[in-house]
C-alpha cells in the first residue's frame, strides 16, 4: 500500500470534526504496521490501538472505544478457524453495536464474505486494496454507510441458489412469517439493492414511512443491517422455492 497516499478531496472531513477512531487487528506486523502508519498519516483519522490475535483485539477493543475496526478475516491462531476475525467482528458488534468493522483479507472468498455479512461486517476489502482506497473505506464505514454494494450481495447469493452452502435452519423460516405482507414486499425491494427513496417511489410510500418499515423488518428478524435481512431471506426463500410475497 502506498503510505503517501490521501484520500480524495471529496473525502476530506472539516476541521471541526472529531476524528475517526481506529483499531486494527492483524497477526502480520509488517500489514499492521503498515496499515496504521498510513491511517495515522492522514488528517481526520487517529489509530487508537492494535492487536495481532482475537483475544488481544476482544480485550483492548472496547477499552479503545474506536468508530472503526479493521479486522483481518484469517488469523494465526485457532479461534474462528479461517475466519477468526469473523468471528471477533460477531463478538464486538454483539458488544457494541455501533462499531463499524471493516474486514481486510487476502482472499476473495465467497464463504468469508457471506459469513461477514451476517457477523454484521460494514464492509468487505481485499489486502491489495491501494491506500487511497483504503482511506476511504474506513471514512465510507465510519459514516456509517455501508461497502457491501448489491453487485457484492447478488454473488453470494449466486452462490447460494447453486446450494454451495448448507441449508438454513427450519426456524428461520418462522422468523420471516413474523412480517406483515408490506415488510415482505419491502424486504424484497432491499434484496434487489433498492434504496429507501427508490423502494419509496416503486410503493408509493413516504421515504420516511420506508425508513420505519426497515427498522421494524430489521428488529423483527433480528439483524443489525437491512443487507443482512436481505440474505437471510434470499436464502430461506432460495431453499423453500418460495416466491416474493405479494399485495392483495
Amino acid at each position: 500500500m502506498n503510505e503517501s497516499a490521501k484520500s480524495p478531496p471529496n473525502t476530506a472531513p472539516s476541521q471541526s470534526a472529531a476524528p475517526v477512531r481506529v483499531f486494527i487487528l492483524d497477526d502480520h506486523e509488517v500489514v499492521r504496521r503498515g496499515v496504521r502508519d498510513l491511517l495515522d498519516a492522514e488528517d481526520g483519522i487517529e489509530v487508537v490501538g492494535e492487536a495481532s490475535d482475537a483475544r488481544e483485539a476482544l480485550a483492548r477493543v472496547p477499552a479503545s472505544r474506536p468508530d472503526v475496526a479493521v479486522l483481518d478475516v484469517r488469523l494465526g491462531d485457532d479461534r474462528g478457524g479461517d475466519h477468526a476475525g469473523i468471528e471477533v467482528c460477531r463478538e464486538l458488534r454483539a458488544l457494541m453495536p455501533g462499531l463499524a468493522c471493516l474486514m481486510l483479507t487476502s482472499f476473495d472468498d465467497d464463504e468469508a464474505l457471506f459469513d461477514a455479512i451476517m457477523a454484521g461486517a460494514a464492509g468487505y476489502v481485499l489486502k491489495q486494496i491501494n491506500g487511497a482506497d483504503l482511506i476511504a473505506a474506513v471514512r465510507t464505514v465510519a459514516s456509517g454507510t455501508s461497502m457491501l454494494d448489491p453487485r457484492t450481495t447478488a454473488r453470494v447469493m449466486a452462490r447460494l441458489r447453486r446450494g454451495q452452502r448448507a441449508p438454513a435452519q427450519a426456524a428461520e423460516v418462522s422468523e420471516l412469517d413474523v412480517l406483515t405482507p408490506r415488510e415482505r414486499q419491502i424486504l424484497d425491494l432491499i434484496g434487489e439493492g433498492l434504496t429507501n427513496r427508490e423502494i419509496a417511489e416503486r410503493l408509493f410510500l413516504a421515504e420516511k414511512t420506508v425508513k420505519n418499515r426497515i427498522s421494524s423488518i430489521l428488529a423483527k428478524l433480528g439483524v443489525g443491517r437491512r443487507i443482512q435481512a436481505a440474505m437471510l431471506v434470499g436464502r430461506i426463500r432460495d431453499r423453500q422455492g418460495r416466491p416474493p410475497a405479494r399485495l392483495n
